[in-house]
């Protein structure tokens, strides 16, 4: 038992053991909370170029004519034009998550 007692051969193994795993796991805290902070940078880029995208949408119309009556009008449809306008939330320049207390602040009226 008094051999027992005395051996201390384990001790600093495990004490060795259990700083290297403290730095490891820190090292790697830090690691993942700076790749969190790179994929929601690259979703506020994806974000930002969906919202850039042109939404507007136009088509001509046709117009069917019967050439044996003389050019009489059978059927038509005239062309539709839609224009997206610009919302707020298209050009996101003030995202606090990714870009900090540094970034472009946008004044609300």
């Amino acid at each position: 038992m008094r051999n027992l007692w005395n051996d201390e051969a384990g001790f600093v193994i495990s004490a060795e053991l259990v700083l290297v795993l403290t730095i490891g796991v820190l090292a790697m805290i830090v690691g993942l909370s700076e790749v969190a902070v790179a994929v929601n940078t690259e979703l506020n880029d994806i974000s930002n170029a969906i919202g850039a995208l042109g939404q507007g949408y136009s088509f001509t119309g046709f117009k069917g004519t019967d050439a044996a009556v003389g050019s009489k009008a059978k059927s038509g449809y005239s062309g539709m034009t839609f224009i997206d306008s610009t919302d707020d939330c298209d050009a996101n320049t003030s995202c606090d998550l990714v870009c900090g207390a540094s970034a472009t602040a946008t004044s609300e009226t």
